[in-house]
């Protein structure tokens, strides 16, 4: 296998990962009535993310989202070509996980909070980052740009910046455990358009209408990924000296 084929494996197989099990607590919270529930859903996206971070991060970078290859590639660290291939393999890998995580759950019979998995997939719309009228477009692209802020300046202090500590995806993990502690109830705390991507193709019917909410997941965590990668390149990584 070619190198550039087994980063693609990586990023798809890690998306996958992410959007599967982190999905999967949204729903399964409300097939159950209300376990595991808002830390649950936190620590399995949040656990999720640094299990795949740390065992892909080695190969492909560990990129796992669209927002992060968009700020590396910005930041010159990765060609344009490379960038469109990986956002490919994590959109398909989190669409295949979409998919599977809708056809598993409407399979399920009535659980302990007397809903079947099906009505649970749809009264959640499969675990799909979204935000109700209260709320404006641009409030949530500032929230998700402020959250992806934080996850790219953790993903450049702990992965990129050579003189991170070596605790692989512990610390990029974490910060989506916390920023969806602070945020989720409220925007949905994407931070990752692939992991919002592949839950409204999965949830068919059920999510049809959230597109109209989709460029909110993208624009604002792009941005806020973008920012975390030039301040960071610019404030806090060593610039070679001049001659």
């Amino acid at each position: 296998m070619s190198d550039q084929a087994r980063n693609l494996t990586c990023e798809l197989i890690g998306t996958f990962a992410l959007t599967f099990i982190g999905a999967g607590a949204i729903v399964t919270t409300k097939w159950t009535g209300g376990e595991p529930g808002l830390v649950g859903i936190a620590l399995a996206h949040g656990v999720i993310l640094a299990i795949v971070v740390s065992a892909t991060m080695n190969i492909s970078g560990g990129h796992i989202n669209p927002a992060v290859t968009i700020a590396l590639w910005a930041t010159g660290r990765i060609k344009l070509a490379g960038a469109v291939a990986y956002i490919i393999a994590q959109c398909a890998g989190a669409t295949l996980a979409g998919v599977l995580l809708s056809m598993a759950f409407h399979s399920i019979n009535v659980g302990p909070a007397g809903m079947t998995g099906s009505a649970a997939a749809n009264a959640s719309m499969l675990g799909t980052p979204n935000f109700g009228p209260s709320l404006s477009a641009g409030t949530v692209v500032l929230l998700e740009g402020l959250l992806t802020f934080l996850l790219g300046f953790a993903v450049f202090g702990t992965a990129v910046d050579k003189r991170a500590p070596n605790i692989g995806g512990f610390g990029i993990g974490l910060t989506v455990f916390v920023d969806i502690l602070a945020c989720g109830p409220i925007t949905g705390a994407a931070m990752n358009p692939a992991r919002t991507l592949g839950t409204l193709i999965g949830g068919g019917p059920a999510t049809a209408g959230l597109w109209g909410q989709h460029w909110v997941y993208w624009v604002g965590p792009v941005a806020g990924a973008c920012l975390a990668a030039f301040v960071y390149d610019a404030m806090i990584l060593k610039q070679p000296t001049r001659v």
